[in-house]
């Protein structure tokens, strides 16, 4: 395991965490400050050539070293997910879903609360896969009802080819019911409209999703889950999947065509309408007390490309020179409110289903 970006070393600032009585976190594969490194041992071609609507399982072997020094090796099984990067056909890797087997290796292991992971690994260089990986820490800052991702050096060692290819990042991405576990809430898997969220999250979500520049999203069909603390309670949204946002700005990502854009670094906001810009108060004052943590993860990450991170804090800048400026937060958070405009177009993604119920085969 190799040292990462140095702000791992710092915990997660008090207005993201929950107290005692609902901690948000354990200990397990999400909770290390390093880059794991993994190795894929195979017939992986075959895994990787399964790119169909139904791929079939494939047996592996995971291994990586342990806190000793010693390779610690578990037999797993693993396919092809995802609708877009598994079909596109310029995508290096599709993403994988790595499953596993309950046994006394497991439990000894890293991956000792596992069931189903999925690997993110890199479609066209894995520069971007670092990009991908930055908004699920941002969203961190934000609240403990997000995602957790782990950063991992990849090495896959092709059986059939006898071939090992040089690491390259990808990160593993927390199951979902993992996030509703630790956040003490159930996922709630009946379709729903943003209006039924809780209003205060809901706004800190959807400025987040137009601060990332991110316009691939719905509560009704895409890239979101829904956690309750029970089937009765308001709900909140928990988004994912962000490589078509423009703080990633992959070179295969376009904005949704519904919306009119032309670049995905064409910030749009995607919430409802509110009439009354004071309702933005708290999230705008919350938004401006994170900027310093937000900059930092960036600042202090020498893993990414100094070109990228001048160039993210100047997207950065100028979200905030909006969200300090009161005449362009009506024009850009009232947009939803504009009856010509795109602002209350429904995402549905490439299938135009709701929310499935195991959405492994999401691309994230």
């Amino acid at each position: 395991m190799v040292p990462v970006c140095i702000f791992f070393a710092a915990t997660i600032p008090a207005y993201a965490q929950k107290d005692s009585s609902g901690q948000s976190s354990s200990k397990g594969l999400f909770e290390s400050n390093e880059v794991l490194h993994i190795k894929l041992t195979g017939n992986l071609r075959d895994l990787m050539n399964d790119r169909g609507d139904k791929p079939k399982l494939h047996p592996l072997t995971i291994s990586y070293t342990g806190e000793s020094g010693t390779e610690v090796a578990l037999p797993i099984q693993a396919k092809t997910r995802g609708h877009f990067r598994k079909a596109l056909g310029g995508c290096t890797y599709p993403p994988i879903l790595l499953q596993f087997s309950k046994n006394d290796a497991l439990a000894s292991s890293v991956f000792s609360q596992q069931s189903k992971l999925k690997l993110v690994m890199p479609c066209r260089g894995d520069e971007y896969v670092l990009h991908e990986w930055m908004p699920y820490r941002i969203y961190n800052l934000v609240t403990p009802e997000s995602f957790r991702a782990r950063l991992v050096s990849v090495e896959l060692n092709d059986t059939r080819k006898n071939k090992t290819t040089p690491p390259f990042y990808g990160f593993l991405l927390e199951e979902d019911h993992q996030v509703a576990s630790r956040n003490h809430e159930v996922l709630i898997k009946r379709k729903m409209t943003p209006e039924q969220m809780a209003p205060d999250e809901f706004l800190k979500m959807a400025v987040f999703e137009y601060l990332i520049g991110n316009t691939d999203w719905s509560v009704e069909y895409q890239n979101i889950k829904i956690l309750a603390p029970d089937s009765n309670s308001v709900p909140v949204s928990v988004p994912y999947d962000f490589d078509f946002s423009g703080l990633v700005n992959a070179p295969y990502a376009q904005p949704p065509e519904e919306l009119r854009m032309t670049s995905v670094r064409e910030r749009r906001y995607r919430g409802y309408c509110v009439q009354d810009m004071k309702v933005f108060d708290d999230v705008i004052a919350f938004y401006n007390q994170i900027k310093p943590d937000i900059y930092k993860l960036y600042t202090d990450c020498t893993l990414l490309d100094a070109k990228y991170v001048k160039e993210t804090l100047a997207y950065f800048d100028q979200f905030y020179k909006t969200i300090n400026d009161p005449a362009a937060v009506k024009k850009e958070f009232g947009y939803p409110c504009d009856k010509n405009g795109t602002g209350n177009v429904v995402i549905r993604g490439l299938k135009g289903n709701p929310q499935p119920q195991d959405d492994e085969d999401a691309d994230q």
